[in-house]
């Protein structure tokens, strides 16, 4: 399950892969993840500044051109003197805000000629008013080198839970490729020429639906113990793919929408990557979680929780036959589980709750994916998730979509014409199976 437009065809191909991110965590290095300022990784939750809340957030990736499933993206070609408006849905409030960028992929330095942020009044228009312009250490712009991350100044900008933001970047000069989220369910937008201040949307004349430098919003105000920010990390089950573009019913977003209903001040970070494996990764589908799991989970700021689903592409990789996938061998669920394993025991070292969520069914998709060894692996990882106690808890996302009479198969009324993937009722049998006491 890894597709960028699933709702645009009835033919899927391969793109529909279960994405799973990698996990082998024998490696915890991650392209150094350097904040121009202060890292609120590790910041005391007492009176020595801002306790700092992932409010919004996704996981970047290597430029990758557009594809017939995946759709148009700009990430090879970048940009030059355009401004790039994107919209996001901020899951938790604050008083003040900041918003996360990053170059990781990047060849050469990032510069960031002038940014704001403010409140979306729909399609790529802002409320007038509202648009806020960012700094940078107090300069308008920043410049980040390859493989590193900047934080912008807090803004004083009040949020409420679900509520929709944009963002929007200028660049003066070339950025070369461009570091970004290949899938989304949202729609940026694109001018020519500088126009972070418009309140109208007539100068952004085309889109796509990718995410572009931007990897992170983050609140802070009304600090409480309760505080603090959920991930969820892995593949296209996280990521979104099936989901209804512009609706926010990922899996996600029904999470969210629990706990502001329960009036919990905790914020839900998607850090799931279409296509992505727990012991390989791909020039498409994101690297390994080995590789990933330290800049998307660890290193923001508050975390309390990880939610995990990772495993189903690698054990379906063999039957696809994806170049864009590399290497693709059959796996055993010992070696998953030991890659299961590596993240748990780098959540517990660094005090993160760590979620396991079981494989979803794989029997009904309508592209090569399933294998009856490959069942059975699905099977015996599942079976270690539910018994072994290794993890903090289990979100049994198998069992909240599984066909009531062949259990290998999905609930027909719980996933996407793609016969993989969970649809809005599916999303929501499985953010309902969450215990919100576990985060």
């Amino acid at each position: 399950m890894h597709s960028a437009k699933p709702w645009l065809r009835k033919k899927k191909g391969r793109r529909g892969m279960l994405a799973v991110g990698t996990a082998v965590l024998t490696a915890l290095v991650v392209s150094a993840t350097a904040v121009a300022h202060e890292d609120a990784r590790q910041q005391p939750r007492a009176t020595e500044g801002p306790v700092w809340t992932g409010a919004w957030g996704t996981a970047v990736q290597r430029p990758v051109e557009g594809s017939e499933d995946w759709g148009p993206n700009w990430s090879r070609q970048g940009f030059t003197d355009q401004s790039v408006r994107q919209v996001v849905r901020v899951t938790t409030g604050g008083s003040t805000l900041r918003i996360r960028l990053s170059n990781s992929y990047g060849t050469s330095p990032l510069r960031i000629t002038a940014a704001t942020v403010g409140r979306s009044a729909g399609d790529a228009q802002v409320w007038p008013g509202t648009a806020r312009e960012l700094t940078f250490g107090g300069a308008q712009g920043t410049t980040i080198a390859p493989g590193r991350d900047v934080v912008s100044d807090a803004e004083a900008l009040r949020t409420s839970p679900l509520e929709k933001l944009t963002v929007t970047l200028y660049f003066a000069d070339r950025t070369g490729p461009a570091t970004f989220h290949r899938f989304t369910t949202a729609t940026s937008y694109r001018a020519s020429g500088r126009h972070v201040t418009d309140s109208g949307g007539d100068a952004f004349k085309t889109s796509t639906n990718a995410w572009y430098f931007l990897s992170g919003v983050e609140v802070s105000g009304g600090a409480s113990p309760q505080r603090g920010t959920v991930v969820a990390f892995g593949d296209s089950l996280m990521d979104g793919t099936g989901a209804t573009p512009g609706a926010d019913n990922r899996f996600t977003d029904k999470l969210a929408e629990r706990l502001a209903a329960a009036r919990r001040p905790l914020g839900v970070v998607n850090a799931g990557i279409a296509g992505n494996r727990i012991l390989n990764g791909s020039p498409c589908y994101g690297d390994k979680a080995t590789d990933r799991f330290r800049r998307d989970v660890l290193d923001r700021p508050g975390v309390r929780a990880v939610i995990i689903h990772l495993g189903g592409n690698d054990i379906g990789a063999p039957e696809m036959g994806d170049p864009c996938m590399g290497p693709a061998p059959h796996v055993t669920a010992h070696q998953i589980i030991k890659a299961h394993k590596e993240l748990i025991r780098a959540s517990h070292t660094r005090g993160v709750k760590a979620v396991g969520a079981t494989i979803l069914p794989m029997k009904g998709a309508l592209f090569p994916l399933y294998s009856e060894r490959g069942e059975k692996v699905r099977a015996a990882v599942n079976h270690w998730m539910r018994t072994s106690g290794a993890y903090d808890s289990v979100l049994d996302v198998d069992r909240a979509l599984a066909h009531p009479t062949d259990p290998a198969l999905p609930r027909p009324g719980y996933v996407f014409q793609d016969g993989l993937h969970p649809n809005e009722a599916g999303s929501h049998a499985i953010a309902s199976a969450m215990n919100l006491n576990a985060l």
